[in-house]
């Protein structure tokens, strides 16, 4: 009863933090500083911004956990970063809150983490949220055991009960008291945590395992193609049932391959769609139009709103990204990006030590994006003449305004080639007119209260930022991008390592000290720098940066390498042991770390004419084979390092594989389902199939329709490929059996069998089916499942 009690508490407050996250909310004014907690001594700026609240933080270490042990009390966990949004604003509602503040530290022991400096605790607890079915996000507020087993956890909590619109939210102090309440039969949340921490471990390893069941041939580089659902209008990834509404982020890993994959023979409309995005994205408010450098992400489908946030490892990657694509197809909006990014970088990003920083908040003067955004007034006051206002309102889509109700985000509402041709003007006059207006406004801004600037320098992040100017300095022969890059890897080399060569992770200082380097590092470290020291190699062909890729690879071999499963985990195996050790494996907006290192591996072995270091970088592709081909979005990096694999030595595993037996205990949705194909022959330009699915009992698949809006990326799906090429198929599925769950809402299942009939048009070449689905039991899911029958 009490874990349905708290699922229900739960998923009703990360509702209300999603319903949320798209505007941007009233901010209390600061409080004043009142006596310090135990962060004051840190070096973290997102720490040290709470280091005066009320609420008695310790910083993550033995010491919290020793004395929630003594003290018998569970652990509030609660991790952010400096530049995110709500977590600002949960610090100035709850953790500033003197009441809740008591609450707090009466009955629990209360932790402050930096995702950015603790990456390791946070993907651990962040996919123990994912593993109690919450949506994840930021700040990640968790409950745990005084062993640090996690309980339950949600995002944002509201201070107080707050109602969206019939219905009551519990705020932050009524869920206190609802784990105070429970927390007297301890036994009882205990288990609950063995049970989650169980799931945790379980989603960690589900990506790395079987590895010899799939072979790694081009089937899924293609089949990772076709799986990405593209806005043709606006560009992007998204979801196409949804008509691609919602959040939209950058994703540079997918769109390197997508590119990639876009200039081979045959691929033609996935060069528009390509070229689309990465015009979409210059044009839109994301990309700041006045200093340079792109925002987080879009908070909606056209790239006009952002959050805020400018994070190094964007802008590192997109300059990256878009100094491959001028190479691929110059053209001068990319080079003009490139250019005024790695300004921004140079202007705002650059510590004196020639390292970069972290982040830009989202916030100035507690209001998000308030630095950023005009009114048409102010555009008025500013450019003065009428004919500059007139000009700079029609290049930048100042009409409307688009924030707020009475804010304009600067965006170019179409391509400036089109808008110069409206002002019967050539593309380089309309620069020139722009760059004095820009100008006046750039330096106006500049006189605004300022964004929180993160001063940390991340050994990964410099790895991506490096990367980026190296590959800019490769491609537009710009001698001072190239020398950026060396400078800052000339001080990540000498500053960020410790005496036996092993790197640091982060470089900063508490209040009043020098800074210095500290904290171990992780894969991605490791794996980013590398991948930053090999484009600085292609740029100057300097064997000092080969030396030095070659022996942090040998390091991260050594200390995070997986010798029997192949690949590399996160930690280093002589660092802190959290209760789980995570394989990361997910390309989100940055590559994991061993999606990164496989194309390192094989980079190195080709520049070092060196097979060990190809063999290694194939047998961590093979380790991740299975999640190549039941989830293939996930992982866009690893499918372009298997696409270089495949180009520069032909498929290296041809032999054909023996059908394996089910495993006794399922790991993925495919583990629990039989399917069998049936195909008629063609008749009047058509055929026609019968797909069998047998699910095991007590299991069942969402049903399509599956009845409910939450559920919708959940329900079977089934789509045909001729010749490998999809095709127009009428599909016919199953009514499902319908269910009610805990909150009254209804779906519908496959339980037992169900066939799937359809139509398809005949054509040349082999019929592959293929169907997505996802299966489910009481309490449980499995990981979802692409079947490919051919």
């Amino acid at each position: 009863m009490r874990s349905r009690l708290f699922a229900f508490l739960l998923c009703a407050v990360c509702a209300l933090a999603f319903s949320a996250s798209g505007t941007a909310q009233p901010k209390e004014k600061s409080k004043e500083k009142g006596k310090p907690n135990k962060l004051a001594k840190e070096s973290s700026p997102y720490l040290l911004q709470h280091a005066y609240n009320p609420v008695e933080w310790y910083p993550w270490g033995p010491e919290a956990f020793e004395r929630a042990k003594k003290e018998k009390k569970l652990i509030f966990l609660s991790i952010g970063y400096s530049a995110c949004h709500w977590c600002h604003v949960m610090e100035r509602e709850s953790f500033s809150n003197a009441e809740i503040a008591k609450i707090l530290n009466t009955n629990f022991v209360c932790i402050k983490v930096d995702r950015e400096e603790r990456p390791d605790v946070d993907e651990i607890y962040m996919t123990a949220l994912q593993a109690s079915d919450q949506q994840g996000g930021w700040p990640l507020s968790m409950f745990l055991t005084p062993e640090g087993k996690p309980i339950f956890g949600a995002t944002y909590f509201p201070p107080e009960d707050k109602k969206v619109g019939e219905d009551t939210i519990p705020g932050f102090k009524t869920v206190l008291g609802k784990v105070i309440e429970f927390d007297k039969d301890r036994a009882d949340l205990e288990a609950q945590a063995e049970r989650i921490a169980k799931r945790t471990i379980e989603m960690l390893d589900a990506n790395s395992r079987i590895v010899a069941l799939v072979p790694i041939k081009r089937e899924l580089v293609t089949g990772g193609v076709d799986a990405f659902d593209i806005d043709p209008e606006h560009g992007g990834t998204g979801n196409k049932r949804r008509d691609f509404r919602g959040t939209k982020f950058p994703r540079p890993p997918v769109w390197g391959f997508l590119l990639a994959q876009s200039k081979k023979p045959g691929n033609e409309r996935l060069a528009k769609l390509t070229n689309t995005t990465l015009a979409k994205m210059l044009e839109g408010g994301i990309y700041d139009h006045l200093g340079g450098g792109f925002h987080r992400y879009s908070t909606e489908r056209t790239w006009t709103v952002p959050h805020f946030e400018k994070m190094l490892y964007d802008n590192g990657q997109l300059v990256e990204l878009y100094s491959e694509a001028h190479a691929l197809d110059p053209r001068p909006e990319y080079k003009r990006v490139v250019a005024e990014t790695l300004g921004f970088i140079k202007r705002e990003m650059t510590a004196p030590e020639k390292g970069f920083y972290s982040a830009l908040d989202a916030d100035s003067n507690e209001k998000e994006g308030e630095f950023y955004v005009w009114t048409a007034d102010e555009i008025k006051k500013v450019l003065g003449a009428d004919a500059d206002v007139a000009l700079f309102k029609a290049v930048y889509g100042v009409t409307s305004p688009n924030f707020e109700e009475k804010f304009h985000i600067l965006r170019l509402p179409k391509a400036l080639s089109e808008i110069a041709k409206e002002q019967k003007l050539t593309e380089a006059e309309l620069l020139a007119k722009l760059e004095p207006l820009k100008k006046k406004l750039f330096d106006v801004r500049a006189k605004r209260e300022r964004p929180f600037l993160d001063t940390k320098i991340i050994t990964a992040w410099n790895g991506q930022m490096i990367a980026g100017y190296a590959k800019a300095g490769e491609v537009f022969k710009e001698k001072a991008y190239t020398q950026a890059a060396t400078d800052a890897a000339d001080f990540v080399l000498t500053r960020m390592r410790d005496k036996d060569g092993r790197l640091l992770r982060i470089f900063a200082a508490p209040p009043g000290e020098k800074p210095t380097a500290k904290g171990a590092a992780f894969i991605d470290d490791y794996a980013y720098l590398i991948h930053g020291l090999l484009n600085l190699h292609d740029a100057t062909g300097e064997q000092k940066w080969l030396d030095a890729a070659k022996q942090l690879t040998d390091l991260a071999v050594k200390h995070y390498g997986d010798a029997v499963g192949g690949g590399f985990f996160f930690t280093a195996a002589d660092s802190e042991k959290l209760f789980a050790r995570s394989k990361d494996s997910y390309d989100g907006v940055q590559p994991s770390g061993n999606s990164q290192m496989a194309r390192n591996l094989l980079r190195l072995g080709v520049k070092l004419k060196d097979d060990s270091y190809r063999d290694r970088g194939i047998r961590t592709v093979k380790s991740f084979s299975l999640a190549l081909s039941t989830n293939p979005t996930s992982m866009p990096l690893m499918l372009r390092t298997l696409d270089e694999l495949l180009d520069a030595a032909g498929e290296p595993d041809k032999s054909a594989q023996k059908d394996n037996p089910k495993p006794k205990k399922p790991k993925e949705s495919a583990d629990v389902v039989t399917p069998k194909l049936t195909l008629d022959a063609p008749k009047d330009g058509k055929r026609t199939f019968a797909l069998a699915l047998t699910v095991e009992a007590p299991w069942h698949l969402y049903a399509n329709p599956v009845g409910s809006e939450m559920l919708i990326e959940s329900q079977t799906e089934v789509i045909v490929y001729v010749g490998g090429k999809k095709v127009e198929a009428k599909v016919e599925y199953p009514k499902g059996k319908e269910l009610t769950d805990s909150t009254g809402s209804k779906y519908f299942v496959y339980e037992g069998s169900a066939t799937i009939r359809g139509t398809f048009p005949t054509g040349g070449g082999e019929v592959e089916v293929r169907v997505k689905l996802n299966a489910c039991k009481e309490g449980l899911c499995l990981p979802p499942s692409e079947l490919k029958l051919k």
